[in-house]
């Protein structure tokens, strides 16, 4: 996960600020080259893609920084996330797709990092082939794994996380459901909530919250993604130079990059990316077709799923979107499932009949609506409302994800049957679908980044 926050300073360098703010931390950048004596490499596509590896290095944690957030233990010395970030040829795209770290993999010939002893192709949980051959195997593997050629490698570790989240002056979170993990000492009620750096640690450490283990980690991944660059992009950070330097050397005095990768590259990435955003960016974790897949000398593993991983791949070579634009008919992922919600329709309109058609249209993509609409007190209502209990607001929200341009009202005491008020702008209802984490999102799960940081 400590791979995100060197994207952050990929959207963060978007503000185009001069050379001369960020050329001095050039040297700040450890270097390493995983791309030595490489053969047989895929053929380049269009557009750039960086792997993001994020690794459990915590030396240079205090001991009670260690406690306060549940580091203890020895390092794996292994990546802890691994992501591949494609930037479109024009700029204007940011694709992340994740790799679980329990992947099945298969290993290229190499030399063990450690024994120094050559190693034949073997199959390991992905996150080992750092641990076996450093930056060089992991980029080997993840290039075999899926066709794609990496143009630079980006490394991070514990504490280049905390220190990014810090300097931000923190993020803000939305949780769905309580979250809780004895692992990570993570203890989240539901709702909104500002985290420092070690709490945000926590959170996208957490793989205990619910029965989704990795792959619910990897979606709490991409939450945080989006919030951490809605808090880059909205706080004024982008117009301070100084700031800006703050946060980028948080991040660079931790990283380990590519000798390709400096000054010149990120700023000239930035230039092209001044409006890039949430909406701009869009994340998705490699279709997996079998859990649970167990590997003599392995353990259990995760197979991605050949067909849909191969599409999935096959659009990032491309340069194409990881998801077409939405069609009318297309299906939009909310957090809570129609058939949960309870919805009374109201004519607030002069049209008759509107009423009966907009619960029709409700009903039929899978709300539980009252059958009986009734004309509303006001009759001349332009703009559709979505009338809602703060207590059932997600509720709300998904309703009003369904009814596009509506207005989210919010009234004490309605009690869990939201309402509807039918206004003159009603053209459709767009079918929607709650989001299964414990499936992964696989290819059609792909999400803006705008979609998933807080409302």
């Amino acid at each position: 996960m400590r791979a995100v926050t060197t994207l952050s300073v990929v959207v963060l360098a978007a503000a185009g600020i001069g050379h001369a703010v960020v050329s001095s931390l050039d040297a700040d950048i450890a270097r390493v080259d995983p791309f030595k004596d490489m053969k047989n490499r895929p053929q380049a596509g269009h557009g750039m893609n960086v792997l993001l590896v994020g690794t459990d290095g915590r030396d240079r944690i205090s001991e009670a920084k260690r406690r306060e957030y549940r580091l203890g233990g020895a390092p794996c010395h292994c990546t802890d996330t691994v992501m591949i970030v494609h930037i479109s040829e024009d700029r204007e795209r940011a694709s992340v797709v994740s790799l679980p770290r329990d992947s099945y993999a298969m290993t290229p010939a190499h030399v063990d990092v450690t024994s120094g002893e050559r190693h034949q192709g073997h199959p390991v949980k992905l996150n080992s082939a750092y641990a076996e051959g450093g930056p060089q195997l992991t980029v080997r593997t993840v290039e075999a794994m899926t066709r794609v050629k990496i143009d630079h490698y980006l490394e991070v570790d514990f504490i280049s996380f905390m220190k990014t989240v810090d300097v931000l002056g923190g993020v803000k979170l939305c949780t769905a459901e309580p979250l809780k993990d004895s692992y990570t000492g993570l203890d989240l009620p539901a709702g909104t909530h500002s985290m420092n750096g070690g709490e945000a640690l926590q959170y996208v450490r957490s793989r205990h919250v619910d029965g989704a283990s990795d792959l619910g980690r990897m979606q709490r991944q991409q939450h945080f993604l989006a919030a951490l660059v809605k808090r880059a992009t909205s706080s004024g950070i982008l117009l301070n130079p100084m700031k800006f330097r703050d946060v980028t050397r948080a991040v660079l005095g931790s990283v380990r990059a590519d000798k390709g990768f400096g000054t010149d590259e990120l700023l000239d990435l930035g230039r092209a990316m001044r409006n890039f955003s949430p909406s701009s960016s869009e994340f998705t974790t490699v279709p997996i077709g079998r859990m649970g897949y167990v590997v003599k000398g392995v353990g259990s593993t995760l197979k991605w799923d050949p067909v849909k991983s191969s599409r999935l791949f096959d659009a990032l070579r491309e340069d194409k979107p990881l998801a077409a634009h939405r069609a009318k008919g297309e299906v939009l992922k909310v957090d809570v499932a129609p058939q949960q919600i309870r919805v009374q329709v109201e004519n607030g309109t002069g049209t008759a009949g509107l009423g009966k058609r907009v619960d029709s249209a409700l009903a039929a993509a899978g709300f539980r609506t009252s059958r009986m609409p009734v004309n509303a007190a006001e009759r001349s209502v332009k703009r559709t409302v979505v009338a809602y209990d703060p207590r059932w607001d997600r509720s709300a929200k998904s309703l009003s994800a369904a009814l596009p341009g509506s207005e989210l009202r919010a009234v004490k005491g309605l009690g869990p049957t939201l309402k509807v008020i039918a206004g003159a702008d009603f053209e459709r209802v767009r079918k929607v679908r709650a989001t299964d984490p414990a499936q992964g999102q696989g290819e059609s799960g792909v999400v803006r980044g705008d979609e998933v940081g807080c409302k």
